[in-house]
């Protein structure tokens, strides 16, 4: 009844969940079993509990597992989103200073740049701008348009095997060209996500993925 009360917007996120004793109250049970409800709730990403807080509603259509490398069409493909790619371009450029540090390249040495804008339910929902370090995945122009996804591509055909990942979440205002391609207004809050990517012979991938808030 609390997860059907969430989803529903009975409770909004952010605020905080009745305490302990009004929960008892209101559904006529013991203090044990309503631990274990919230316990059984935060561990779906539906609470959080803070000690000396409360316990707060989370929005769990944001939630992602972090102790698992997945593309942003995985995750919310594992939400019930259907994910489809309506632009990409594939180039080989030379490495920045960044990204040659990155990959441990020289500065110039050529990579690949790979862009995209992602779609779900008919709407563009994120820009993926991925950087791959070309040595380790010849000719992947020829595997284009990437039907079943970069990560699906990089693990099937090049065997590529995802050890770690360091990633930065942070949140920025739209630019007038991203605006434009994600149907946003100017300035709307979009969620970046800088990730480096590493296998076992050392970082292969940096992408920066660009998501409407909402």
């Amino acid at each position: 009844e609390l997860k059907s009360k969430i989803k529903d917007g009975f409770y909004p996120v952010g605020t905080l969940l009745p305490t302990e004793s009004e929960l008892e109250s209101m559904f006529q049970v013991s203090r044990t079993t309503i631990r274990k409800a919230v316990n059984m709730l935060t561990l779906e990403h539906y609470l959080e509990v803070k000690q000396g807080y409360g316990t707060t509603i989370l929005n769990p259509s944001t939630s992602q597992k972090l102790n698992c490398i997945t593309s942003i069409s995985e995750t919310l493909a594992t939400k019930g989103y259907h994910v489809s790619t309506k632009g990409i371009c594939l180039e080989r450029i030379p490495a920045s200073e960044k990204i040659a540090r990155i990959f441990h390249l020289k500065t110039g040495q050529p990579v690949y740049h790979l862009q995209r804008v992602q779609y779900t339910d008919g709407s563009p929902i994120a820009l993926v701008s991925n950087y791959l370090k070309l040595s380790e995945f010849p000719d992947l122009e020829k595997h284009l348009p990437l039907e079943k996804g970069l990560y699906h591509l990089l693990e099937t055909e090049y065997y590529t095997v995802f050890k770690e990942a360091d990633e930065q979440i942070s949140a920025i205002c739209a630019n007038f060209t991203e605006s434009q391609i994600l149907q946003v207004p100017l300035n709307s809050p979009l969620l970046c996500s800088k990730r480096i990517t590493y296998s076992e012979n050392g970082a292969f991938e940096y992408v920066i993925s660009k998501l409407i808030a909402d």
